[in-house]
């Protein structure tokens, strides 16, 4: 059992240095195209919860849309500001450090709000999702769209201890990395919680960074009905980045929505 609550954004500043690497041996690029031909079909800038090292904005940007990337790690935005200067100076997005619970932004800022890679489960309470997906209503323009992506599996993942995971090479020096970790499920709260240590170089000598991050499990019901109670309209529920129908074994859930006019409120407190 896990005690007490976290909170989640912890760990997610040491996660920084090796988050971009984990994720090339994961999801990769394969959800940029698909969120990149979502935001380009609507009008007015993008905004992204959750940034982190920038692997969607920036991509997003080069491609011409107006990018704004939110997050709350000042580590994780540091090194979305060195991929933001490989960009063409008209080609770059803005980054901003704030809490997406909370936008920091006008209303009616933003023609569409993503929420990818399951940026949504690290909000461990339903009224952190409330406040989330409120703050968005606001932002968006009447008729603005919503993407999010939610990870299926979390709740799946088996429990162990110390298990490496991945090697591979880390860094310009391509130093020797491995990842060892250890998972936790906490099924009353249905949270999941991934022990990390990333081992670079070996023997006496390595190097060792140890964190923790946790995610909620968020099923398509609640999410559908945060988003009505926040102001939106659920358009469709995909399977996966090809549009397949949505099913447990999905490789993703996406929902899409729209913001209705006129119709969104303030976020709720806990």
């Amino acid at each position: 059992m896990i005690s007490p609550m976290p909170e989640g954004w912890q760990g997610w500043d040491a996660y920084a240095a090796y988050y971009d690497w984990e994720n090339a041996r994961t999801v990769g690029r394969r959800d940029v195209a698909f969120w990149r031909e979502f935001a380009g079909r609507h009008p007015g800038p993008v905004l992204e919860l959750g940034c982190g090292t920038g692997r969607i904005a920036a991509p997003l940007a080069r491609a011409g849309l107006r990018v704004v990337g939110l997050d709350r790690s000042a580590p994780m935005l540091a090194h979305a500001f060195r991929r933001r200067r490989r960009l063409p100076l008209a080609s770059r997005p803005h980054l901003v450090r704030g809490d997406i619970r909370s936008l920091p932004f006008p209303d009616a800022s933003f023609g569409v709000v993503l929420a990818p890679y399951g940026i949504l489960q690290s909000l461990l309470s339903d009224d952190d999702v409330r406040a989330t997906l409120s703050s968005a209503a606001r932002v968006l323009t009447p008729g603005g769209r919503l993407g999010i992506d939610l990870v299926p599996d979390v709740p799946r993942w088996r429990e162990y201890r110390n298990r490496v995971t991945m090697r591979g090479h880390h860094g310009k020096d391509r130093t020797p990395i491995a990842l060892v970790e250890s998972v936790e499920q906490d099924r009353a709260r249905g949270l999941t919680v991934f022990h990390h240590e990333y081992r670079e170089g070996r023997g006496a000598g390595a190097k060792v960074a140890r964190f923790t991050v946790t995610f909620r499990t968020l099923p398509v019901p609640l999410v559908r009905t945060h988003l009505e109670e926040a102001g939106f309209d659920v358009d469709v529920v995909l399977g996966d980045y090809q549009g397949r129908p949505v099913s447990d074994d999905a490789d993703s859930w996406i929902l899409l929505a729209t913001r209705r006019p006129g119709s969104t409120r303030r976020a709720r407190t806990a």
